[in-house]
């Protein structure tokens, strides 16, 4: 769903009174679209790198061991 032209004019006044200080010097309208997309975009990629750095549940008890062989320790397989 697209945001309301209403609060897309709020996001770019608000982007406008935040950056332009920090900034000194006057920022577009456009300017202030870009600034909003890009923050947006930013932590977007933040976001999936935060789920794709979670793992997955694993169901399998043996899986992730380390073992020689399924049910034994790492370091005691069969083979001494």
């Amino acid at each position: 769903m697209k945001p309301s032209d209403a609060a897309n004019d709020n996001l770019i006044d608000r982007t406008i009174a935040l950056w332009q200080p920090r900034l000194r010097r006057d920022l577009s309208r456009e300017d202030a679209r870009q600034i909003a997309e890009n923050v947006t975009g930013f932590f977007s990629i933040l976001h999936e790198w935060s789920r794709a750095s979670v793992p997955a549940p694993n169901n399998d008890n043996c899986a992730g061991s380390g073992s020689d062989e399924p049910g034994r320790p790492k370091g005691q397989g069969s083979g001494s």
